[in-house]
């Protein structure tokens, strides 16, 4: 599993040290230590690998004890399509929107990769990312300023679609599913192969 968290937090690290640098998003200081790598906290970096380990940990715990609970393939085909048509029509319409193009952009080509595969994990991933959003509400709720006198990590509205659940910008919800889904393709192909 961690070879494929690895790859996939690599192609992660490199964006967000970019969108950091262009000011998309950024961290407050008051939050994170002062050990920066390129300019991240090492906080950041390590949320490339404990996110995507517990998430896929939750996943493959619930697909071991509910193996009979997933979507049939027809109905993950058809929630696949509908959701590359939206993102689609959400990129094409807000090309000026970086963080809104990047990571949509991103869930793309994670449902493209999915849908030229031969794999059925989405529909188990469709259920347990539902799951994964418990935790993933309250955490990044927090970060994004829930609970807390100001936000850890704060993002510029101008660089999205500037609509939010509670404190989190509706991209963060595609961040984490592609994150997530992408490692968890990659492990299981790389499972395949030895």
């Amino acid at each position: 599993m961690f070879p494929a968290i690895f790859v996939v937090a690599a192609v992660y690290i490199f964006f967000d040290v970019l969108m950091t640098k262009t000011g998309v998003w950024g961290f407050n200081p008051r939050y994170h230590s002062n050990l920066l790598i390129f300019k991240l906290p090492i906080e950041e970096w390590l949320f490339f690998v404990v996110i995507p380990y517990a998430s896929i940990f939750l996943h493959d715990a619930f697909v071991l004890y509910f193996p009979q609970i997933k979507l049939n393939n027809r109905v993950s085909k058809i929630i696949t399509v509908a959701l590359l048509s939206i993102l689609i029509l959400i990129v094409l319409f807000n090309l000026n929107k970086t963080y809104t193009v990047y990571i949509y952009s991103t869930l793309i080509v994670a449902l493209g990769i999915y849908w030229f595969s031969k794999s059925n994990i989405i529909n188990h991933f469709y259920i347990t990312f539902l799951l994964i959003l418990i935790p993933f509400l309250i955490v990044n709720g927090i970060l994004t300023g829930s609970f807390i006198e100001s936000e850890v990590v704060w993002y510029n509205n101008d660089e999205n679609l500037g609509i939010r659940f509670f404190t989190i910008p509706v991209e963060d919800f595609a961040y984490g599913f592609s994150m997530i889904f992408l490692s968890l393709m990659l492990r299981d192909k790389l499972k395949n192969l030895f």
